[in-house]
């Protein structure tokens, strides 16, 4: 088998490059190691920046979206029993999305399937070949067939597991790590959310965050600790600890009900140099993972796809290989802007175990600046709606 690009994982990143490369004539295959099912199953993270918007727009997916999506001005941020207001209208002039990964996933099956587009599920044992040189292929197996697709280039959106940026020699690699001392448990219920707008919440027992996917299902996580299971955690303890972390207001308007999902997960910020290799680059988790505190795992995500998905087009319409050659140094760039407004919202909020009278103190005072400094608004506003590609 021969195609132009070989696109390795079947999750938003991947199924979005395909579409925007159809879109343009360009061919692909995308390697999926799961099933189509397990995939759609994975729940995650739902707010949209206005850069992911537009892509979806552009790939032709966006119907849906625009019909069901929940669009938000701005978000709250409580401390101390008060809460503020960031008014991303006001201090940008644009807004975010609210709607679900699950969905923007589903979406762009459906356009690729309804398109005829390749996508190989159940791949076993993908293993990248010549990636330094002008004839990359990749080879795998499924249903016990081995199988080898040559190709151009070779776009890694397999995840931080995946084999793609294992594929970097560790010569040449270099990787960058937080890891944080808490993780987030997270519970989905069919309840209305509490608020019209998300409420990121600093109390002295946790974070907490009361989120939502429509009208009848809510997501709410609280700060928890590392050693903690989902199973250590009943519904009723659960709604008790974000009760008690949230304003009394948002409190004593809260609709509680049997969880549908539950889990835990670990926070960490992470970032591997370089993200191409030869014709092999790197996409979303495969090159880099952000707490999920400000929204912006999937969102960076999409902007490694709209720099690879314009340095191909430009490559293959218009011949010029400049968009290849800097695509690397180009989404991380931006990827480092993205992990630092993660962390920056992620020390703000959070409690940590070794945190000193002195370091709540500053943390104190940086949420007040944050209250009434304009300036400071609207650059918390400007990230989190997505800065410009």
């Amino acid at each position: 088998m021969r195609t132009q690009v070989v696109i390795i994982g079947g999750g938003p990143s991947g199924l979005l490059l395909a579409q925007l490369l159809m879109k343009s004539g360009i061919e692909s295959v995308v390697l999926e190691r799961k099933t189509k099912d397990y995939v759609l199953a994975r729940i995650r993270a739902g707010i949209l920046e206005q850069g992911m918007i537009g892509l979806l727009r552009e790939a032709g997916v966006s119907d849906r979206m625009e019909a069901e999506g929940y669009v938000h001005d701005g978000t709250l941020i409580a401390a101390e029993n008060a809460t503020f207001r960031i008014d991303f209208k006001k201090h940008t002039g644009t807004t975010v999305m609210v709607y679900g990964q699950t969905e923007v996933t589903r979406d762009l099956y459906e356009a690729r399937e309804k398109a005829g587009g390749k996508i190989v599920y159940e791949v076993e044992g993908v293993t990248i070949h010549d990636a330094k040189t002008d004839a990359p292929y990749v080879t795998y197996t499924v249903g016990g067939q081995d199988q080898r697709i040559d190709c151009d280039y070779i776009a890694g959106c397999d995840g931080f597991h995946g084999v793609s940026r294992k594929t970097i020699p560790d010569g040449v690699r270099r990787e960058f790590e937080k890891v944080y001392p808490f993780g987030w448990l997270g519970i989905l219920s069919e309840t209305p959310p509490v608020d019209d707008e998300l409420i990121y919440a600093s109390s002295p027992e946790g974070f907490a965050l009361c989120s939502m996917r429509n009208a009848n299902l809510s997501r709410y996580y609280v700060q928890c600790p590392l050693t903690d299971k989902p199973e250590d955690w009943s519904d009723a303890a659960f709604w008790e600890a974000l009760k008690r972390r949230i304003p009394e207001e948002a409190a004593d308007k809260l609709i509680t009900g049997p969880s549908i999902e539950k889990s835990i997960a670990p926070l960490r910020s992470f970032v591997t140099e370089p993200m191409q290799w030869g014709r092999l680059f790197l996409c979303g988790d495969a090159a880099h993972i952000v707490p999920p505190t400000g929204a912006k795992g999937l969102n960076t995500a999409a902007s490694d796809i709209h720099y690879l998905y314009h340095a191909l087009r430009d490559h293959y319409l218009d011949g010029s290989d400049e968009g290849i050659d800097q695509y690397s140094a180009k989404a991380l760039a931006r990827v480092w802007k993205a992990e630092r407004f993660s962390w920056w919202m992620t020390s703000l909020l959070h409690h940590f175990p070794d945190q000193s009278d002195f370091d709540l103190r500053m943390q104190q005072a940086d949420i007040a600046f944050l209250r009434d400094n304009e300036a400071a608004q609207k650059a918390m506003a400007e990230n989190y709606v997505g800065l410009p590609y």
